[in-house]
């Protein structure tokens, strides 16, 4: 919702800002785009973090809810030619150019919106409904900002977007677990015997380490799958997608490597080994 602390703020200063102020993978991989599409991936990413935000910093769901009701009447309302949120001042110039739909935005809030009403999964096609909300909608959209030409390219994002998702459930399931949330399949918590208080409990065993080896493996074949899926005529613009697969895989693959302690840490890579990996592949034109 639009705040006092923001007038003094151009709508195209905002969404750099918090962008930025994510610290996130991706926004290394903006990096590189021309100015226009940067502009247009910016303020879409701000616009995913203010949604994500509303449940993240949530207190009471009763008011969550009420301000993502607020968020949907306002993707209405621009689309209508009358956006009063920076993040959505900044975004609407660019919707008509790169096909944004107000389906894309609800897409987003709907997902951000699942996590209010749960927070568990019963297996693995629930769960796919969830990230297919949050991340394949995203990819989809960014896939269009950098520069899509071919339709199957979308399959390609799709993919791409669940194998991020699922990466970053595999980073927080202990943080997670300090909200009460797990992401994990019910279905497969039990297929590795590992109850559901010992993850809130945060408790590391050996039946966890083989339920999470088990999710790495999925999501290392999504990313194979979704690099197999691309376009060879969309290689070259899709490069800030490849940039953020070569960002996501190698943590994932480095808590692999760590046993996935994550229970009680969050791993990350630094921000000079990010923009590495980002130059590399932008150097490339391939994840490596």
């Amino acid at each position: 919702m639009p705040c006092g602390d923001n007038v003094r703020m151009s709508p195209e200063q905002y969404v750099q800002q918090k962008a930025a102020a994510s610290g996130s993978s991706f926004y290394y991989a903006f990096l590189f785009l021309p100015k226009d599409r940067r502009a247009a991936i910016t303020a879409f990413y701000a616009f995913c973090r203010e949604v994500d935000d509303v449940v993240d910093e949530m207190r009471d769901p009763g008011v969550a809810h009420t301000k993502l009701a607020w968020w949907r009447s306002e993707v209405a309302a621009a689309y209508a030619g009358a956006p009063s949120h920076p993040v959505l001042k900044a975004l609407m110039p660019w919707a008509p150019v790169y096909g944004i739909t107000a389906e894309h935005l609800l897409a987003v809030i709907e997902g951000c919106e699942m996590d209010l009403q749960q927070s568990r999964y019963l297996d693995l096609p629930a769960l796919m409904r969830y990230c297919h909300l949050v991340a394949s909608v995203v990819g989809e959209v960014a896939a269009r900002i950098f520069g899509q030409t071919q339709d199957a390219t979308t399959t390609y994002a799709h993919r791409l977007g669940l194998a991020f998702q699922l990466t970053n459930i595999i980073r927080d399931v202990g943080e997670d677990a300090l909200r009460g949330r797990i992401y994990l399949p019910i279905s497969e918590l039990q297929q590795f015997d590992v109850k559901a208080h010992e993850i809130l409990q945060r408790q590391h065993s050996p039946n966890f380490v083989a339920l999470m080896q088990f999710q790495a493996e999925r999501a290392l074949r999504l990313y194979d799958e979704a690099l197999a899926l691309l376009p060879a005529a969309d290689q070259r613009a899709q490069k800030p997608g490849l940039m953020m697969a070569s960002i996501y895989r190698t943590l994932l693959r480095e808590i692999q490597a760590d046993g996935f302690q994550v229970l009680h840490q969050r791993v990350s890579l630094t921000p000079l080994r990010k923009f590495w990996l980002a130059w590399k592949t932008q150097a490339f034109g391939r994840v490596v």
